[in-house]
């Protein structure tokens, strides 16, 4: 019988896994059954998420990984393998960028923002794909944004312009979504599922703060609120698990409605 939401057993990537949004992944993963590792650069960061969580050293594991770094990847994912003996799922949730102003954004700066948003994508899946290649249920799951698929609603930001969506996130994020498709459609025949998961607005807990500003965003959603980290979870559950075998090349856009009106 199968077991749909159920991760026992399964090895689980997961970049960016103690931020906003990538600690309620990491936490729902581990409570459905997966062994998690969080790749990221700052154990200090990881030990403040999850140093009283249960599974930590258990179920729950740090692994050293900048993202920016091929070598550093493809230590990782070794170091990983030797000691769980397979690497199942990977989950891009990681990026990194600095710019905003669409009009003065450097060259450095829209390159640097590139670089962080989608080419650590590309390199992760690169490096991840011939230990995906023995796993029995190979999974890849990319990040994308509401801001991939739709362009900004410029009248949001009017009276808190220090929050204004730039342009190369958008862009790199459009490119994460046809990324996902490329390798769907190339990795399919190995039996490797490739999809994206869609956040709508998730403002961290500072930018909450600016009430005005949450307010309107909630108003551009067909549910009237922020989303919370919680509600963006059980995306990686279902994709991550024997639920989602047959689905691949597809993007679950998790967005309180924001971009379907």
């Amino acid at each position: 019988m199968v077991q749909t939401f159920d991760l026992s057993g399964k090895t689980i990537l997961i970049t960016g896994g103690y931020g906003h949004l990538g600690k309620a992944v990491t936490e729902s993963l581990v409570y459905h059954g997966g062994t998690v590792y969080v790749l990221a650069r700052s154990k200090e960061k990881y030990l403040t998420a999850f140093s009283e969580h249960p599974e930590n050293g258990k179920r729950l594991f740090f692994s050293e990984c900048d993202i920016s770094d091929t070598s550093s990847v493809k230590s990782a994912f070794q170091k990983i393998a030797d000691q769980s003996g397979a690497i199942d799922v990977l989950i891009n949730n990681a990026f990194y960028l600095t710019g905003q102003d669409p009009l003065s954004m450097t060259d450095e700066e829209w390159s640097y923002g590139i670089e962080g948003t989608l080419n650590t994508i590309y390199r992760t899946v690169r490096e991840v794909i011939p230990y995906l290649k023995k796993s029995k249920a190979p999974r890849i799951i990319n990040v994308s944004s509401m801001y991939g698929m739709v362009a900004p609603d410029f009248s949001v930001y009017e009276d808190t312009p220090q929050f204004l969506n730039p342009p190369h996130y958008g862009a790199a994020k459009a490119g994460v979504l046809q990324l996902s498709r490329y390798y769907a459609s190339y990795l399919g025949n190995e039996g490797i599922t490739v999809n994206c998961v869609t956040p709508g607005p998730y403002p961290s807990p500072k930018v909450q703060e600016e009430q005005v500003f949450i307010d309107h965003l909630s108003a551009k959603t067909s549910l009237k609120r922020i989303g919370k980290p919680e509600d963006l979870a059980g995306a990686f559950i279902y994709l991550a698990s024997d639920a989602a075998c047959y689905v691949t090349g597809q993007n679950i856009v998790v967005d309180g409605g924001w971009t379907s009106v």
